[in-house]
């Protein structure tokens, strides 16, 4: 019975160790674990039950690596993205003003989407069509975004009349998101695993005595899990039946951001794992790894949670030696698991988040590198997306400058054979969308 599991995960007795891979999957949790702490807050901003949330994030999570464990076979998890999470709360709900309800159910719209897509093997089709310089600086700006968003909830950055913003006060709210990130970048340099998860961890303690950390009455380490009853099931589809137009806007960013982090995570890890076909340069059973996120992400959204993806974190693991659907599997079991301690993960405060929002940001940046900034019709549209995203507080309105001034330049300067006609059609829906706005 075990060796009948453990080939059913992709694991070889003769080639794999499961030792090696319990270990990877232990390090794949507690290096991307800081999610459950930071996913309430970021969807409690929106409105919803922060304890229903951890529920549906753990579910969701569990689900979706489970996915990849057994169809895929391969060593990465999922849970909701940073940055999608972003987009949920502090653009479709914050700045749009759909309600939280109406932002699942552009969620569960795209999982759907996804599974069709997938189903089909379209979506590495769709990706193929986006010009790969922009889809380097969209990681970057959700990056910038996502920083910026973690020192306003540090208290770091503050809102400023005549400089828009500005440096807060040093008080212990701030101290205690600034010594996560200098903690948290310390010990990524010392390469102890779990650097994020456990910064979280001690700046939720030093947070304590200075009364930034609140220890509610009645608090216990171990409790049952949270219900999800508060946001499972609460999909609004009114949206879609009065034709609001930005509203389908925002349900194809979600869908390209999806796209973007997964394959490009997928690629990435893989490369560096050397899991690439050598002959064919593609990835083995990536268009079941591409169904893992895609379940996720509708399971996700039923039981309310914003879009589930791969995690760039799954790279410790795999530098750990995971290799099979065992390393995820065990992923899996610990995000279940981590159910019964849902006290400890909601007493986190925002600041103690700060850290992993701002590190994870950095670690985002990296694409910066492959952008071609010698040729201005590239480097234009990769600065527009990347300024954009932050200075917008918007991804979607990021990416959407960037893919119109892509296609804009490229027209003007006589290079209209780079625009695929996907990237045409793109650009004609996102310059309808902003007509519209001015009617």
């Amino acid at each position: 019975m075990k060796n009948k599991i453990l080939s059913l995960l992709g694991f070889d007795p003769e080639s794999h160790s499961i030792r090696v891979e319990l270990m990877a999957g232990l390090t794949t949790f507690l290096t991307m674990s800081y999610i459950l702490a930071v996913n309430p807050i970021i969807l409690g901003d929106a409105g919803m039950d922060k304890g229903a949330v951890f529920s549906a994030t753990v579910i969701a999570a569990a689900v979706a690596t489970l996915v990849m464990a057994f169809h895929a076979r391969m060593p990465f998890a999922l849970a909701s993205g940073m940055g999608l999470n972003a987009f949920f709360a502090y653009t479709l709900v914050l700045v749009m003003g759909y309600s939280w309800q109406e932002a699942l159910a552009a969620v569960l719209v795209e999982g759907v989407f996804f599974i069709i897509l997938t189903f089909f093997k379209v979506r590495e089709a769709i990706v193929n069509a986006i010009p790969t310089q922009l889809r380097y600086s969209i990681s970057v700006g959700i990056g910038l975004f996502i920083a910026f968003i973690g020192l306003k909830n540090g208290g770091v950055i503050v809102t400023n009349q005549s400089t828009i913003t500005g440096l807060g006060e040093w008080n212990a709210t701030s101290m205690v998101a600034v010594g996560g990130i200098l903690l948290g970048a310390a010990l990524l340099v010392l390469k102890v695993k779990g650097a994020l998860f456990y910064t979280i961890l001690i700046m939720t303690l030093i947070g304590i005595p200075f009364g930034v950390t609140q220890i509610p009455d009645g608090f216990t380490f171990v409790s049952l899990p949270s219900s999800i009853g508060p946001v499972a099931f609460k999909v609004d589809f009114s949206r879609f039946a009065t034709l609001d137009f930005n509203y389908y806007i925002a349900v194809a960013t979600l869908l390209f951001m999806d796209l973007f982090d997964t394959i490009g995570t997928l690629i990435g890890a893989a490369t560096g794992a050397g899991m690439i076909d050598k002959e064919t340069g593609k990835i083995p059973n990536l268009n079941k790894a591409l169904m893992a996120d895609a379940v996720g992400t509708t399971v996700g959204a039923l039981c309310g949670t914003s879009t589930v993806t791969t995690y760039v974190e799954s790279t410790t693991g795999i530098a750990e030696g995971g290799r099979t659907g065992l390393t995820s599997a065990t992923v899996a079991a610990l995000f279940l698991l981590s159910l019964f301690f849902a006290p400890i993960f909601l007493m986190i405060p925002s600041a103690a988040t700060t850290s992993a929002l701002f590190l994870v940001g950095v670690m985002m940046l990296r694409p910066v590198t492959n952008i071609k900034f010698d040729d201005f019709s590239e480097a234009v549209p990769c600065f527009m997306t990347i300024l954009m995203m932050p200075f917008t507080a918007s991804i979607s309105e990021g990416i959407v400058l960037g893919l119109l001034s892509f296609v804009v330049i490229k027209v003007c300067t006589g290079r209209y054979k780079q625009v695929t006609a996907m990237m045409y059609i793109v650009a004609i829906f996102f310059i309808l969308k902003y007509i519209a706005a001015l009617l």
